[in-house]
């Protein structure tokens, strides 16, 4: 199984089962009001709103909170801290790509902390522009490989998917950002149990690390995917899917 995609399984496991759920469903909500506050507060007509919606779904954030962050962002609730959307470009060990994405109340805190974090670990923050053009925002369904075949996921096709990709035990399945929820929905409907559904960033082309590097790649994702503010975070790296599981572990 390619390591990249190995690497965004493990994030979606480690998630589900985080003791830290107060901290989980904090991010979730910021996710979602920034979301309805940048395109509105329905869901239909704006992607991110409902692809931020699902994924709290999926963590079973309760319904009220999520409606709630959907006022807030869509002004009918109760004014609060201003959050803002902030993208953070740089490159880790190796010269592996990272593009990170930040809900932050305090764009200077933020930065600095994710500036030592690169500092740390053997990185460094780039220029805005420094490495977007690597990455490109696509709807992605995981599935199981061992359970279902590339026949099984046409119903992703009719409904927009552009492409199935077999890696490992799991099925990749990309689609347009915008036609991420219409390519879960169609999969649902034909009874396909689908393992995780998000939008992301995926990468044009990906680093191969390996050995002491592989690890020292993993201690800058950690240390980011763990910041407070951090919503997601995107990189480039193709570690073999053995040794990510040993640094997991």
């Amino acid at each position: 199984m390619s390591g990249h995609s190995k690497w965004a399984s493990i994030k979606h496991k480690k998630a589900a089962t985080d003791a830290r759920r107060g901290q989980l469903f904090t991010k979730l909500a910021r996710a979602i009001t920034v979301a309805a506050r940048e395109g509105g507060g329905d869901p239909d007509a704006n992607y991110t709103l409902a692809a931020a919606v699902q994924k709290a779904r999926d963590y079973s954030m309760p319904k009220d909170s999520i409606q709630r962050a959907i006022d807030r962002g869509s002004g009918g609730g109760a004014d609060g801290e201003t959050i803002d959307r902030v993208i953070y470009e740089g490159y880790g060990p190796v010269g592996v790509a990272v593009l990170v994405e930040a809900l932050t109340d305090n764009r200077n805190r933020t930065s600095a902390e994710i500036r030592h974090m690169f500092d740390k670990n053997g990185g460094s923050l780039g220029e805005p522009g420094s490495v977007a053009w690597v990455f490109e925002k696509r709807g992605v369904v995981m599935v199981g490989a061992d359970r279902y075949s590339e026949d099984d996921l046409m119903p992703a096709i009719d409904a927009g998917a552009e492409d199935v990709i077999k890696e490992g035990d799991s099925l990749k399945v990309l689609s347009a950002a915008e036609d991420l929820a219409a390519v879960r929905e169609a999969l649902e409907k034909a009874g396909v149990d689908i393992e995780s559904a998000e939008l992301t960033m995926e990468p044009k082309n990906v680093v191969e690390v390996t050995g002491a590097d592989a690890a020292a790649v993993m201690r800058l994702m950690d240390s980011l995917d763990d910041q407070d503010d951090v919503e997601a975070v995107h990189a480039n790296f193709d570690i073999p899917a053995d040794v990510l599981e040993e640094i997991a572990a």
